[in-house]
């Protein structure tokens, strides 16, 4: 088979840009680091993938590892929910919708945060609010700055009340670092929507972004559902998000690791 020109290669081996619909190769596109390289689409990834693309190697030290939730609502939709935990447990390897702990950055110590969208839309629900709050506080004690790669879907419904309160819990815990003179970096990534952009992911000091990620509360469609009107062009993209101030800069995945040692460089004590 003959893909954009190129020599055949076995099936399986390439797949469909879903941004431009070329046909690329999966380890070219892994080399990308997850970016198309015809259109340069950031394709979402997991949290280990993401860690690993950023930090110093070895340097990450995970903590609040074992941490998972629990069904306080006893929730039940399609199946229950302590089923629709164990099944994305077993399929991500995760036993939550993030990962946190210590690691270098271009040789500069921070506390970091990773979302994980392959895990229910890295919804947040008790455990990814306690995990980042414990990640803020860590910051606290060891004067330290916190960087959170954020992608969700908001906050996870099978919790309820008690995943709302999280963005307030988050958020607290944020003013208290500020106070503290502390340096936060968020990193949106798409999607970095409803409860967690309107908590901690809209708090940093500085806002970077990867190139065409959706940021906003609702998402376009259901907000052009509701007020029965067109859109701006790119509404809620991160160049639209760029333009009205919200974002600090657009940053492709290549060289976020750089930026962010730049921006603790020049914000941090």
């Amino acid at each position: 088979m003959v893909i954009n020109g190129k020599a055949e290669v076995p099936a399986g081996l390439w797949e469909k840009c879903q941004a431009c619909g070329a046909m690329v190769y999966r380890k070219e596109v892994e080399a990308n680091l997850g970016v198309c390289p015809e259109c340069g689409y950031h394709r979402r990834i997991d949290a280990r993938t993401r860690i690993e693309q950023l930090t110093d190697p070895g340097s990450f030290e995970e903590f609040l590892a074992d941490l998972s939730p629990t069904d306080p609502l006893k929730f039940k939709d399609r199946i229950p929910y302590r089923e629709r935990i164990r099944a994305q447990q077993k399929k991500t390897g995760e036993h939550e919708a993030v990962v946190v702990g210590k690691a270098y950055i271009r040789g500069r110590p921070v506390i970091l945060g990773v979302m994980n969208p392959a895990f229910i839309m890295a919804s947040m629900g008790s455990v990814v609010g306690e995990k980042v709050t414990t990640a803020i506080e860590r910051s606290t004690e060891e004067n330290l700055p916190f960087v959170m790669v954020t992608s969700s879907g908001g906050a996870r419904m099978q919790e309820g009340m008690v995943s709302l309160v999280q963005m307030a819990k988050t958020s607290a815990a944020l003013a208290r670092f500020d106070d503290s003179g502390g340096l936060y970096i968020v990193v949106a990534t798409d999607p970095t929507t409803a409860g967690v952009a309107a908590s901690f992911a809209s708090l940093g000091d500085i806002i970077l972004a990867e190139p065409a990620a959706m940021m906003g509360f609702a998402g376009p469609r259901v907000i052009k559902n509701t007020i029965r009107t067109e859109l701006p062009e790119g509404f809620q993209t991160a160049e639209f998000m760029l333009e009205k101030g919200y974002v600090d800069r657009i940053v492709p995945r290549a060289k976020l690791g750089r930026e962010i040692a730049r921006v603790v460089d020049y914000c941090g004590k």
